[in-house]
């Protein structure tokens, strides 16, 4: 059997038609298949890669953490230098609040620590979350996002949730002295890059202040550069009680973190001791990964022109073939009539070398989020590609 087969029959499928092209090589922007065939990446392992593939920097510091050691024990009693060197990089970038990083093995587990933080410091059990959110696919992140479609199949879920529609100022007013925390993407990725209405995150925040209700905001896919910040929340002038990374944290290896005041997260280090724990969380590796690509990140001001590359981008498209392009800094959602349209749009991409895919909560919307460091060339050739695969 060849790999392709051996991939079909032993590794769990989560849809009935994976794309199944056997990747061999990813560089930059750049992925290469078993054929030798390349493609432009514009997916970025979902706003992971937003440092490009394998970059020189990412991969030395990989090598230079292993010859020193690899898991020892991530939480406990050992100061580990990788971890402390990032979570200390990370909170000199943040706002003062913001000052306590919890590291853990990816976003939805940020979005679990976060909501058992919430309930620990309040005292309260209500969670509010938004329609059309994507918070992660375990039982507590899969009980806030914002879709019965994915989550009815796996009730009964966490109670004391509640859904609000996303961008209504009225519906605010369900925020009260009962709710623990409410947690919003700063931008709506997988709904298809919406963004919220001027002035609505402003009255978020102010809401939660007046009923004592942390704020949390999902910066997973939003952090990292992607809006053409350094951090989402920086478009709007509010700060979160409770921020939540991920993908790009650890420079294409696994990694999360939900960031805090230290007097919020000293609340599990007592009643009960060890009030959360994990094996692999802030695994030295991949922190070493992490703040190598955020330096990178930083050094190179890979942010600071995201939004013109994706001005670029859409003035490279035939306008009078394609519907409405939502973006925010370099991250796009291409609207179609429907998603039978927009997959035939995509598999026709990825068979001229474009790889892209669909959104959660929009699957009629073609996904842009290539690595940040794609260069215009690569953007404008990815550009004349879909527009001959709508042609």
């Amino acid at each position: 059997m060849n790999l392709r087969q051996l991939f079909l029959q032993h590794v769990a499928q989560t849809s009935t038609a994976p794309l199944a092209l056997e990747i061999v090589k990813a560089e930059g922007c750049m992925l290469t298949d078993a054929s030798g065939k390349t493609y432009i990446d514009l997916i970025g392992g979902i706003s992971v890669a937003n440092t490009g593939h394998r970059h020189p920097k990412v991969v030395a510091a990989i090598q230079q953490q292993l010859e020193a050691y690899m898991h020892i024990m991530v939480y406990g009693e050992l100061v580990q230098s990788p971890q402390v060197q990032y979570a200390h990089l990370l909170t000199q970038h943040l706002p003062a609040s913001l000052n306590s990083v919890y590291f853990t093995n990816s976003g939805a587990e940020a979005v679990e620590g976060a909501m058992k933080l919430a309930k620990k410091v309040t005292g309260r059990t209500d969670i509010i979350a938004f329609e059309n959110s994507y918070h992660g696919s375990t039982q507590g992140a899969l009980s806030i996002i914002g879709s019965e479609y994915w989550r009815n199949a796996y009730r009964p879920l966490l109670p004391g949730i509640q859904h609000l529609p996303y961008n209504s100022f009225e519906e605010l007013s369900r925020i009260n002295q009962q709710t623990a925390c409410v947690i919003a993407e700063t931008v709506q990725g997988e709904a298809g890059i919406v963004a919220p209405q001027n002035g609505w995150l402003q009255a978020l925040r102010e809401r939660c202040t007046k009923t004592g209700t942390l704020l949390i905001l999902d910066e997973i896919q939003a952090g990292f550069g992607r809006t053409g910040k350094l951090w989402g929340f920086e478009h709007f002038n509010i700060i979160a009680d409770i921020l939540l990374l991920g993908k790009a944290l650890g420079g294409g290896m696994p990694l999360g973190a939900f960031i805090a005041d230290k007097k919020v997260l000293d609340a599990f280090t007592d009643n009960p001791v060890l009030g959360h724990i994990t094996t692999f969380g802030g695994h030295p590796v991949c922190c070493a990964a992490g703040l190598a690509a955020f330096k990178v990140l930083l050094e190179e001001n890979l942010f600071t022109d995201a939004t013109a590359k994706m001005e670029y981008f859409i003035n490279n498209l035939p306008h009078d073939k394609i519907i409405p392009i939502r973006s925010f800094g370099l991250w796009a959602a291409m609207e179609f009539d429907s998603f039978e349209t927009c997959k035939k749009v995509i598999d026709s991409c990825i068979e001229k070398g474009v790889l892209t895919d669909w959104f959660l909560f929009a699957p009629n919307c073609l996904r842009i989020s290539p690595p940040l460091t794609i260069s215009n060339e690569a953007l404008k050739k990815a550009a004349e590609i879909i527009g001959t695969a709508i042609q």
